[in-house]
């Protein structure tokens, strides 16, 4: 089979990394491959929130696998996210810089709210059509998300720090399974997950569906101990804690369906189940099919058309900051343009790259003035930090991130951004926002027939020529461009400007 028509999916999640690989099919994915591999990363951070070196190695041997199985497949049929122990993990850079390399391909690590998203898009999908209203739970191994939504659009996405290795580690930490320890695990899910009570009570949804690990495995339990099959009751729960008990520790445990290695963690899943159980008044819960991989593989194909939810999110938050979207599209059309003049055709670069490139600028376009509704002085501190502290979804952290970057440097000094300097790409993205806002300054369409731009990235210079016609039209223009020179000065970059 070719690889140009199939996509693949991989889910770095803290008790398994799952690789799915699909190919669409009237409309519908079709799997075609699909392999799981207990990592459990989770049980590698140590007290300071680190990875330990076993678990990265542990990552790292199972993602050549994969690597080694998507070989010859381009970035755009592929897509890697990280969940929460990689959210939580201080130490996540040392781990993703060689993990990168030896899947050879981007990982991006996600939002909470971004995987709800990402977990309801892949359930939806695989559920039939129905305008029933949904609770889709997801218990993971260091986070729960949960979701309200009907059909494919999710209207609520909430993530909870609470998950099957967490609670494991914390209440069951010898593998021992007490009535008090099942106790103390429950009241503390509750605590953790007391908000879910208000934003997704038994009000708000018709159909309750458990997505992936612990729902699954507790649902195959059940189904082999005899229970109704594809259904999670309260009394199934009920009598899966009493067989725990009744083992006493994981090495006595003997239960058709436990797979080996889900019952180091079947306790502090089954616990959090119990308290979803209880505090959204659940009486049955179904498994479904979908998950968060199903969701990236749906998102991939979605973001090759014209259905990324990243540009509906940017409009979303201009608007909801009140920009001046007028404005905001100026800027945009005349940063783009400059771009593109500083990436001629064919240098070293493919054309998906450079739509790529332009699509990110014009979001930061966008959102730069995103801020000016907290003060005028400083908005684009402002609007950076509102870019990395939101959780947006499509977007990843890493993404937001470098939004916030080009946001906070499109005005005032440039040593701020001394790590972001090192790459060309967003240099080239950062000179061409910061001279668009100078050439739409007066909040009117510039004229930009007597100006020619150049960049050479390898030598790290840009070369603006003005015409001296354009320059006595424009003179406040001209003025400010003289000064955008200076501001490069203590950069490693040099920006020319010259007028001829």
């Amino acid at each position: 089979m070719q690889t140009k028509s199939l996509y693949a999916a991989i889910d770095l999640g803290s008790n398994s990394f799952r690789l799915e690989i699909g190919q669409m099919d009237a409309g519908q994915l079709r799997r075609v491959e699909y392999i799981k591999e207990t990592v459990r990363q989770g049980n590698g951070l140590d007290a300071e929130r680190n990875l330990t070196e076993d678990a990265m190695e542990r990552g790292w041997d199972c993602l050549a696998r994969f690597g080694e199985r998507i070989a010859g497949f381009k970035p755009s049929q592929v897509r890697a996210v990280a969940t929460q122990t990689l959210r939580e993990a201080r130490n996540r850079d040392v781990f993703m810089a060689k993990a990168k390399r030896i899947l050879g391909f981007p990982i991006e690590v996600i939002a909470g709210r971004e995987e709800a998203r990402l977990i309801y898009l892949g359930v939806s999908h695989l559920l039939p059509q129905s305008d029933e209203r949904r609770l889709v739970v997801d218990i993971g191994g260091r986070s729960t998300e949960m979701i309200l939504g009907q059909r494919e659009a999710a209207s609520t996405l909430e993530s909870y720090r609470v998950g099957s290795v967490a609670w494991s580690m914390k209440y069951f930490p010898d593998g021992l399974w007490t009535p008090q320890a099942f106790k103390a695990a429950e009241i503390g899910a509750k605590a953790v997950l007391d908000e879910a009570s208000v934003l997704f009570n038994r009000q708000h949804w018709d159909t309750c569906y458990g997505s992936s690990g612990t729902v699954g495995a507790v649902s195959e339990v059940l189904s082999q101990g005899g229970w109704p099959e594809g259904c999670v009751t309260r009394e199934g729960l009920t009598w899966l804690k009493e067989r725990l008990l009744k083992a006493q520790k994981l090495d006595n445990l003997r239960l058709d369906g436990v797979k080996e290695d889900r019952k180091p963690v079947i306790g502090g899943g089954l616990a959090v189940l119990q308290a979803v159980f209880d505090l959204l008044q659940i009486d049955e819960m179904r498994p479904a099919q979908g998950a968060l991989r199903h969701g990236a593989l749906y998102d991939l194909i979605d973001r090759e058309g014209t259905q990324d939810v990243r540009s509906s999110m940017v409009d979303w938050l201009a608007v909801r900051f009140g920009t001046d979207l007028i404005q905001a599209e100026r800027v945009s059309r005349t940063a783009q343009s400059l771009l593109q003049a500083m990436m001629p055709p064919g240098a070293n670069m493919l054309p998906i790259e450079r739509q790529r490139l332009l699509k990110k600028l014009h979001w930061a376009c966008q959102l730069h003035e995103t801020g000016m509704r907290i003060s005028h002085s400083d908005y684009h501190k402002h609007g950076a930090y509102i870019l990395d502290n939101t959780d947006l979804p499509g977007f990843t952290l890493d993404e937001l991130h470098r939004l916030s970057q080009l946001v906070l440097g499109h005005r005032g000094k440039l040593r701020k951004l001394e790590a972001e300097l090192e790459d060309p790409r967003f240099v080239q993205q950062l000179m061409a926002l910061r001279l668009a806002v100078i050439l739409c300054h007066a909040r009117r369409d510039p004229d930009l027939s007597g100006l020619h731009i150049q960049c050479d990235g390898d030598r790290r210079t840009a070369s603006l020529q003005i015409d001296s016609d354009w320059a006595e039209l424009w003179p406040q223009s001209a003025h400010l461009l003289r000064e955008e020179k200076v501001a490069w000065y203590k950069t490693d970059w040099v920006l020319q400007v010259v007028v001829e």
